[in-house]
């Protein structure tokens, strides 16, 4: 864009000026900003501007939303005019957690440790769509594609274990990500992610199906179990974080010239013995209790449930909260072999990027946000939500409404279908490819459900009296 360096400027301008600026990062689709004085922000001049598709005030820090691809050259440009201090997004992350409560602290937390490890798992969860395209019959032809050509089988095989190692190696993951978080030494925390699921101990999976069978060390009198912890979550978080700060602190009372023959095994074996004997059976436990008492929940209430969690789930987007459910389905993917949430709230999706698009029709006199309409409901069908979310819908308030009450409806009729996915998989359009293909055609049903009310009320609370004005600038909000 031409004029990109006068926007930046007047970005620059319209949130206090370089002095106003502490800190600066940026996000796949946001300018994040620490701000010494909110105050100062100007936020109708802010988000006039071309390149500015909304902006809010989120955990203390301050987020303009450009979209993806553009957001990289606005932030050169933008620190190359401030000199401000560049930082990491973790970096940032910190600054501002002191301003944040318990949950808030916990829920960044969790988003810290999975999301870095959510592109195995995405990839993992396409490769094992693509390898149930090639398997499942009636896809393609009236029998499968292996059927069909059995020549393909050799790279259906190479595809099933590429795409089985992320959930098999799944502790290792967690416990790279985890104990880098806690501070500790992430390669240890991947070498004990393995030591949770070595071979030599009885699965988890076999263990459920047959606790006779496992076989006990003997410590000090102790019968400690031999069971592995495939698929699970909760008890590599539990035993990261003891390794972590075990690490940590070993390092302080070990003098520094034999910490290397020392720290590392010391703190394995601690960990070791506290996890297998304590931690993980009492964790492991409770994860299960809670992937047990979601999937009841689905199939005593699966209508009235997948409604609320459709409900609910575009505004716990705005407040981060839809981490915490992160967590949950990556132990129903490595425990079960399936997720249910995610393919139901992924109406939510679909939803923001319709009520967009259908902003794009209803806007006809306000080029600006005509563009910015076309632009978010693009990226949100890739899977991109922030820019319709910030730019758009929740500025209008009302197009957010119908994003809950269509992706309520579309989820309440996924969840009675009992649509199921391999694992969380990339959002958008392409969503689908991560969903069972037995569940397909229940799949794309939901996704009109959604489509034809979130379009419908749209429209109609735009003519009503009470959001009638909705469609100027006086009633935009910024969160």
């Amino acid at each position: 864009m031409d004029n990109m360096g006068e926007d930046v400027t007047s970005i620059i301008q319209y949130v206090g000026g370089k002095e106003n600026i502490q800190t600066a990062t940026h996000c796949v689709t946001r300018l994040r900003l620490v701000l010494k004085d909110q105050e100062k922000v100007e936020v109708k001049k802010l988000e006039s501007l071309e390149i500015v598709k909304g902006s809010f005030l989120a955990s203390g820090q301050y987020q303009i939303v450009i979209g993806p691809g553009l957001v990289e050259k606005v932030y050169k440009e933008f620190m190359h005019q401030t000199g401000a201090s560049e930082v990491s997004k973790e970096e940032v992350k910190e600054l501002t957690s002191k301003d944040n409560n318990l949950l808030q602290r916990g829920i960044r937390l969790l988003a810290d440790i999975f999301i870095p490890i959510l592109p195995a798992i995405v990839a993992s969860g396409l490769l094992l769509g693509l390898n149930n395209m090639l398997s499942n019959p009636g896809i393609f032809f009236a029998k499968s594609v292996l059927e069909a050509y059995p020549a393909w089988a050799g790279i259906s095989g190479i595809i099933n274990v590429i795409a089985n190692t992320s959930f098999t190696f799944l502790p290792a993951l967690i416990g790279w990500s985890a104990a880098k978080k806690f501070g500790g030494n992430p390669v240890l925390g991947i070498v004990f992610g393995l030591v949770m699921v070595n071979p030599s101990l009885l699965s988890a999976y076999d263990y459920a199906a047959n606790p006779g069978a496992a076989e006990y060390w003997n410590i000090l009198g102790f019968q400690i179990a031999q069971v592995g912890y495939q698929g699970q979550v909760i008890p590599v978080l539990c035993a990261a974080f003891i390794l972590s700060k075990l690490e940590i602190k070993l390092k302080q009372w070990i003098p520094d010239t034999v910490q290397l023959v020392l720290v590392s095994p010391l703190s394995l074996l601690i960990t070791g013995i506290i996890t297998f004997a304590f931690i993980g059976p009492v964790t492991m436990a409770g994860a299960n209790l809670i992937t047990d008492g979601i999937v009841k929940l689905f199939d005593v209430a699966p209508t009235l449930a997948g409604a609320i969690y459709g409900f609910i789930s575009p505004p716990l987007v705005i407040t981060g909260m839809h981490h915490l459910f992160l967590g949950v389905n990556l132990q129903m993917a490595g425990s079960l072999g399936y997720v249910t949430l995610w393919p139901i709230g992924e109406t939510v999706t679909m939803a923001q990027a319709i009520a967009c698009m259908t902003m794009f029709f209803i806007l006809k006199n306000d080029k600006k946000m005509r563009g910015i309409a076309v632009t978010s409901t693009i990226s949100a069908l890739l899977g991109i939500t922030e820019p319709a979310i910030y730019g758009v819908n929740l500025r209008y308030r009302y197009p957010f409404i119908a994003v809950m009450i269509g992706s309520a409806a579309g989820s309440a009729f996924l969840s009675f279908q009992g649509v199921k996915a391999t694992s969380v998989g990339v959002g958008g359009i392409f969503s689908f490819l991560s969903v069972f293909p037995e569940y397909w055609p229940s799949y794309f049903i939901g996704y009109l459900i959604t489509f034809v009310i979130t379009v419908g009320l749209t429209l109609t609370l735009s003519r009503t009296k009470v959001f009638k004005k909705g469609t100027t600038s006086e009633t935009e909000i910024s969160i």
